[in-house]
């Protein structure tokens, strides 16, 4: 049972950084793709960006140009690199590792608060 671990959110000021990491106990390399998640209060939890085994990323529009998903193979770790951030990037952050095709069975961290507020 690979569990994953979200780190790095916190409170920052509108137009400032964060970098979330996603830590797995086991090797990431067996996910056919990687995502990170948000949830705001009352609002259904949406996608911000995904990566394939290949490398290969999507991103939500509202998130495109802004935020950057990366991940380390070697360190089985996912990245989400924040830029430019917004009152309304306001959510927990969530990872989701998928075996083969996004389903109900995916891996899922506990997530982690991002506030983004003066």
């Amino acid at each position: 049972q690979v569990q994953l671990r979200e780190s790095g959110g916190g409170l920052v000021q509108p137009g400032g950084s964060l970098r979330l990491s996603c830590a797995a106990s086991g090797n990431i390399f067996m996910f056919n793709a990687m995502g990170w998640y948000r949830q705001a209060p009352g609002k259904q939890r949406e996608l911000v960006a995904s990566i394939s085994r290949a490398g290969r990323t999507n991103y939500a529009d509202s998130v495109k140009g802004r935020f950057t998903i990366t991940k380390d193979n070697a360190k089985n770790t996912l990245y989400l690199q924040m830029n430019s951030l917004k009152p309304e990037d306001t959510a927990v952050y969530y990872c989701r590792g998928a075996l083969s095709s996004w389903s109900a069975y995916d891996y899922w961290g506990q997530g982690t608060q991002v506030t983004v507020s003066s």
